[in-house]
C-alpha cells in the first residue's frame, strides 16, 4: 500500500476508507483488509492520517465491481505498482469511451482485460 500524489489523487472522483467498505459488504474491516492482501481491491494511503483509501468505484452496492480482481492481476503481472494501476484505471481512453474503471462498473470488463493484456505486449 502506498500514498499516492496529488496527480493520482485528482482522476479518482471519490475514495471510501475501509470500514466504509466493510459497511457496504456487510463484513468485517478485517475480510476488506484480507481482500486488499489478496489484491482483488487496491488500497492507498491519503488524507491528513494517512489511513487507507480504495477507490469508490471499485464497489457497486454491496459487491467488488465484476472484472476488477481479474483486471488488478493482469496489471501486477505486467509489472504495474499500485499507483500506476489506479492511473490507467482512471485515465479516459477514448476508444472504450470513458475510463477503465467505468466500464468495468458497466459490465464491460472483457474490454478492459484486453486492454490490460495488451499493455504487456
Amino acid at each position: 500500500m502506498t500514498e499516492i500524489d496529488a496527480k493520482i489523487d485528482a482522476l479518482v472522483p471519490a475514495w471510501l476508507t475501509l470500514p466504509d467498505i466493510a459497511e457496504m459488504l456487510d463484513v468485517e474491516v478485517t475480510r476488506v483488509r484480507q481482500l486488499v492482501k489478496e489484491g482483488q481491491l487496491i488500497a492507498v494511503r491519503r488524507g491528513e492520517n494517512r489511513a487507507l483509501h480504495v477507490p469508490a468505484a471499485f464497489i457497486d452496492g454491496d459487491k467488488v465491481v465484476k472484472g476488477l480482481s481479474g483486471t488488478l492481476t493482469l496489471l501486477r503481472d505486467d509489472g504495474f505498482t499500485v499507483e500506476e494501476m489506479i492511473e490507467w484505471l482512471f485515465t479516459p481512453d477514448p476508444t472504450l469511451p470513458g475510463t477503465p474503471a467505468q466500464a468495468l462498473s458497466e459490465n464491460r470488463g472483457t474490454e478492459v482485460k484486453r486492454r490490460a493484456q495488451a499493455l504487456a505486449v
